[in-house]
Parts: C-alpha cells; sequence; structure tokens
C-alpha cells in the first residue's frame, strides 16, 4: 500500500501545507493531491507544489470536468507532467449539478455518457496518433453544431505528451464506479469504508474491470481518509464532523446529493436525513454533532496510534493500493509513514 497526501481545496485564501508536503516526499510518499470547488483551481497550486518538490507525484484530485474542455485539460496535463518530469496524474471528476450548472454554467446531462467521451478525447490528445476528431452526442470536435463558422479543422497537439499518463476517475455511485473500472487506471472514492467494499463497491468496480479487459492488479484504488491522531478520541473525531456534515448536508439538494446517497447505502438513513435537515435549514453546528461516531469510524482513522493501528488493518484487508490522507500536523503523517510505508 502507498501513501498520498490529500490537500483539497482553498478556504478563502490560499495556503499550502508546504511543511507537510515537503515532509511527506521525504518520508517517501507517493502522490500529493489537489482539488478544487468554487474557489482556487487545483492546478495552480499543484504547479506552484511542483516547483518545491522533486520525486512526489503530483495529483488532482480532482480537476472538474465540465470546467474545461477536454482538449484543454489534455494541453494542461501534458504541460505540468513536462515540467515536473513525468510526475503528473490525472484526477477526474463531474462534481455536482449545483456546481456545474450553478457555477460553470454547464448542462449536467448525460453525466456517464459525457464521461467516458470526455476521457476518449483525452486519451486521442495523449496518444497523438492522428489528428484529434470525435463526433459524439455530447463533444464534436472540431465543432459542426450550431453557429458554427465552419472553419474548424483537425489538429494535433505540439506538445508530445505520454500516451500512458495515468487518468484516475472521482466516483461513488455504482454506475460511475463501474465505469471507473472500466475506463480510467485508478479510482478515487471518497468516503471510503473498507467495511462496506464488498457490500457497496465490489460488484461494480469488478463489473467495470472485467467490461474493460483489466484485473485488479492493473488498477489502483485510492481513496481519501482523514486521520488525526490523538490520545482524546472524540476530539479526533470532532475533527472531521464538520467534513461529514457539509458534505452529506449541503453538497447537493435533496434528492440530488451522492454523498447523502452513499452515507444511506452504507446504513446510516436515519442519521443522513437529519444531517442534511440540520444543515440546510441553517443550523450547520447542530448538522455535525449529528455525524454518528460509528460512520467517522468507518471512513476515518481517528485516535490513539494503537487504535488507529488496529483500525488501519481493515484497509489493509481491502484491494486498496494507495491511500490518500487528509492530516493536519506532522505527527499524523509520520505515524502513518511508520505503520504503513
Amino acid at each position: 500500500m502507498r501513501l498520498g497526501l490529500m490537500i483539497g481545496f482553498s478556504g478563502r485564501k490560499v495556503d499550502l501545507p508546504l511543511d507537510l508536503i515537503q515532509e511527506a516526499e521525504r518520508l517517501g510518499f507517493y502522490a500529493v493531491w489537489t482539488s478544487e470547488a468554487w474557489g482556487a483551481d487545483a492546478i495552480t497550486p499543484l504547479a506552484w507544489i511542483g516547483a518545491r518538490t522533486s520525486t512526489i507525484h503530483l495529483g488532482t484530485a480532482i480537476l472538474q470536468m465540465p470546467a474545461r474542455t477536454p482538449a484543454m485539460t489534455a494541453m494542461t496535463a501534458i504541460t505540468l507532467d513536462q515540467l515536473s518530469g513525468g510526475r503528473f496524474v490525472l484526477g477526474l471528476g463531474l462534481s455536482g449539478p449545483q456546481v456545474v450548472e450553478g457555477w460553470h454554467g454547464q448542462p449536467y446531462d448525460h453525466p456517464l455518457g459525457r464521461t467516458r467521451e470526455y476521457i476518449q478525447i483525452v486519451r486521442q490528445v495523449f496518444a497523438r496518433q492522428s489528428r484529434l476528431t470525435h463526433d459524439g452526442p455530447h463533444y464534436q470536435i472540431p465543432y459542426h453544431g450550431p453557429q458554427s463558422t465552419g472553419l474548424g479543422k483537425p489538429l494535433k497537439s505540439i506538445l508530445h505528451g505520454r500516451a500512458d499518463l495515468p487518468i484516475y476517475l472521482a466516483a461513488i455511485g455504482p454506475k460511475n464506479v463501474a465505469l471507473a473500472g472500466e475506463i480510467a487506471d485508478g479510482w478515487l472514492p471518497i468516503f471510503f469504508s473498507p467495511e462496506r467494499y464488498d457490500t457497496v463497491f465490489r460488484p461494480h468496480l469488478e463489473a467495470g474491470l472485467k467490461a474493460g479487459g483489466k484485473t485488479l492488479d492493473q488498477f489502483d484504488i485510492a481513496p481519501t481518509v482523514h486521520v488525526a491522531v490523538s490520545e482524546d478520541l472524540e476530539a479526533a473525531r470532532s475533527r472531521f464532523k464538520p467534513m461529514l456534515a457539509l458534505y452529506i448536508g449541503g453538497m447537493g439538494a435533496p434528492g440530488r446529493n451522492f454523498y447523502y446517497d452513499l452515507a444511506c447505502r452504507y446504513g446510516y438513513e436515519d442519521a443522513a436525513a437529519t444531517i442534511q435537515d440540520l444543515y440546510l435549514g441553517g443550523r450547520q453546528f447542530d448538522a455535525m454533532s449529528a455525524v454518528p461516531d460509528e460512520l467517522v469510524d468507518e471512513v476515518a482513522l481517528c485516535g490513539p496510534r494503537e487504535r488507529i493501528q488496529e483500525r488501519l488493518a481493515l484497509w489493509q484487508q481491502t484491494p486498496v493500493t494507495t491511500l490518500n490522507l487528509i492530516a493536519y500536523d506532522l505527527d499524523s503523517l509520520r505515524t502513518m509513514a511508520e505503520l504503513v510505508l
């Protein structure tokens, strides 16, 4: 099992934890990952990090596909990969309809079909075997639809990138997990429960791998896990509850919240409904308090070192190959390196 460091997206100000990043590199972590919501983008901080590191891989978890054309994403990936000496890992995801339509002003229709075409186009650019053309229901290259000038012509990337530059896909829903197994090189699940892998994820992932002609040995399962090493178990859990409350309660509308749905598939239907009602009702602190300790323990590693070591065994019994840590201090980072690497 490899380790990664997930630094997520920015708040009101971009403040990169360079001490954690550089220590992760020194400890032999595989990758550092950035993400984006509706503030700072994921690429600019990653380029900054790349200039201050030399061996750790640079991953996006995730770049929002609706925010960029497939060709722009491919251009960005090749550029950062070359500048970093081949260290870039392209993690992609759809985000959700509130962000896609409310922030990027793009439609959120046919998400699975759009994802499939998007990755097909990106891989064509990477491969550089011919001029780029694509004629699908969601993307046309060259464009020949309404308001087209008719002057577009197929082009080939000036930059010569790696045809095998890895593409990961963020997914938690059954169909999207299957799609990740089929068309991606790795899977980036959030709020992954090792105890639920066999029942919630495994059938869909294995079906996707089979459809793509792959095996688990050819695929990287890279979940994000919150880590808080502390003798105070309650305090350690409390560090993660605001994030769970935000995603389950506020990252989507009632009836269209993928994280809420995941909590329900884990068996926390009543708690998820309470969290969402409180959060959308403006009672965010009460929503945080409503997050069950049991749910935190399923998807995070919290408490004293001995307890984390015991809980870590559950993760090591799954096919997880890269564990991406959300860690807030050097002690948690070093503890995980001692236990895993």
